[in-house]
């Protein structure tokens, strides 16, 4: 039977924990997009141009793209820290995973589904930020060329594509 203090330090220490671990969750999900920011204009636009060219270019009607193979190199290191932590009493590796899986989602959602429309799905919105992203990703593929294009993040919004 635990004593009094003992339970109170417990609960106290229990909740701190979770407290951490929902922290590096969501650090680890902002830390992303600069990893996706960083990846698209130095990778995706750089060595890898040949994977992610044909997500430029309107001459396919294909479901799938080159560029989709992405999505394995962001989801593996996800997968991995989530099951090493997982079989570690879910050390804090295991929220790191979760971050880098949630931004995945948010990936999917927002750019597959809302920006390119690949299901017919969240096609009309009034929302300010959402408006004001789509047009900035629809600036970045204005430029069909590897060089000289603009806007390479997310969710994050320059102010400089933001309508008032």
């Amino acid at each position: 039977m635990l004593e009094g203090g003992e339970k109170i330090f417990r609960i106290k220490t229990n909740c701190l924990i979770m407290i951490i671990n929902i922290s590096i969750t969501i650090l680890m999900y902002a830390f992303m997009e600069c990893v996706a920011w960083f990846t698209h204009k130095f990778i995706m636009h750089g060595f890898l141009w040949n994977l992610h060219q044909d997500h430029h270019s309107k001459e396919h009607n294909d479901f799938l793209e080159k560029n989709d193979f992405f999505f394995l190199i962001f989801a593996i290191p996800g997968i991995l820290l989530i099951a090493f932590g997982m079989s570690n009493e879910y050390h804090y590796t295991f929220y790191l995973g979760l971050g880098i899986t949630l931004y995945g989602f948010s990936y999917f959602f927002i750019h597959d589904l809302f920006i390119h429309q690949r299901f017919k799905v969240l096609r009309r919105t009034k929302n300010k930020y959402f408006v004001n992203l789509r047009r900035a990703h629809k600036l970045h593929h204005k430029n069909r060329m590897k060089e000289h294009g603009e806007y390479f993040g997310m969710l994050y919004i320059p102010r400089k594509f933001n309508r008032k």
